[in-house]
């Protein structure tokens, strides 16, 4: 949490302190960057979900893809609140920080409930898959 703390400050700083049409469009740039990203993300998790063969494979797209591409595209919100705005206000800084908090909500919750729902699949005894002779 921290280093996300940190490294929105970084931005803001550039982009308040620099007012250089340089510092500007890499910002914008990452933002660009970072929302494609997690979009293709997004996609991988849909094309795993629906082509992997059973209840745990399609469960560790989910529990991988979902978090990297909410954070990711939670990650641009955050640049963005901060880069739109045409000076910096406390409302600017509490909602990227707001913003950056659920990233950590998410970076936390999500691996747990992938854990307990493969947890969950194991106790009720389904079986993962494998090669069989319906398989050869």
């Amino acid at each position: 949490m921290v280093v996300n703390i940190l490294i929105i400050l970084l931005f803001v700083l550039s982009s308040n302190l620099f007012h250089h049409p340089l510092i500007t469009t890499v910002i914008n740039g990452i933002i660009i960057l970072s929302l494609l990203a997690g979009l293709l993300f997004f996609f991988g998790t849909c094309i795993g979900i629906l082509r992997f063969p059973d209840f745990f494979t399609r469960l560790h797209a989910a529990g991988k893809g979902d978090t990297l591409s909410t954070i990711l595209i939670l990650f641009a919100c955050s640049l963005y609140a901060i880069n739109s705005a045409h000076h910096l206000d406390k409302t600017t800084i509490l909602s990227a920080l707001k913003i950056l908090l659920i990233i950590n909500f998410i970076f936390i919750g999500s691996p747990t409930a992938t854990h307990a729902l493969m947890e969950a699949g194991d106790n009720s005894e389904v079986d993962p898959w494998g090669e069989t002779e319906s398989n050869k």
